[in-house]
């Protein structure tokens, strides 16, 4: 029988505008998840790249990991907004 294991991401982790961050600071946990992904980095190096401690990196990997769809379903549509306004206010050959 396997035990299940809850835990309380609240101390590191919090919503800002509906987002999750770093507690405490402005830092998106999809940031910390994305840099991991992309580099493979360790949970040391991310603590190091972003000043956070271990124990910080290690609660936005897993919130990342428990709401992974919710969490890319939000950048995914962030991107094509970002996109969208990119493309809306890019400046045209020839405009000053």
């Amino acid at each position: 029988m396997t035990a299940s294991i809850t835990v309380d991401l609240t101390k590191y982790i919090e919503l800002r505008d509906g987002r999750p961050h770093i507690r405490g600071r402005r830092l998106p946990v999809m940031f910390v998840a994305a840099a991991e992904q992309a580099n493979h980095l360790s949970v040391a190096e991310l603590a190091y790249q972003y000043t956070l401690t271990e124990e910080q990196v290690l609660a936005a990997l897993l919130y990342y990991r428990e709401h992974k769809a919710e969490l890319e379903a939000q950048d995914a549509v962030d991107t094509q907004e970002s996109a969208e306004l990119h493309h809306r206010y890019a400046k045209k050959p020839g405009q000053s």
